[in-house]
């Protein structure tokens, strides 16, 4: 299984559909709540190059961006390959 990391708020929607698909697809991710814990928020900006919005999504360590990326990486395939480890 890939280590996966996802940078969320309770209060986004697109936050909610990145993680629906996730568990849909039975992936296993942990989860770092930048509104309950504001400290995470620079080392996510770092990590995701700059990007300031949630989600924030990373796989095995490889920024893969956020929602509208995961979802692209669905539609085209390529997803279950990274998910697949």
């Amino acid at each position: 299984m890939p280590n996966i990391e996802i940078y969320s708020s309770p209060l986004c929607g697109f936050c909610h559909a990145a993680k629906r698909l996730l568990n849909e697809k039975g992936a296993e991710f942990t989860e770092f709540n930048v509104l309950t814990n504001p400290t995470l928020k620079p080392q996510m900006i770092e990590r995701a190059n700059g990007s300031r919005t949630v989600p924030q999504i990373f796989i095995d360590g490889r920024h893969i961006g956020g929602c509208d990326e995961l979802y692209a990486l669905e539609r085209t395939g390529q997803l279950d390959p990274l998910l697949a480890g």
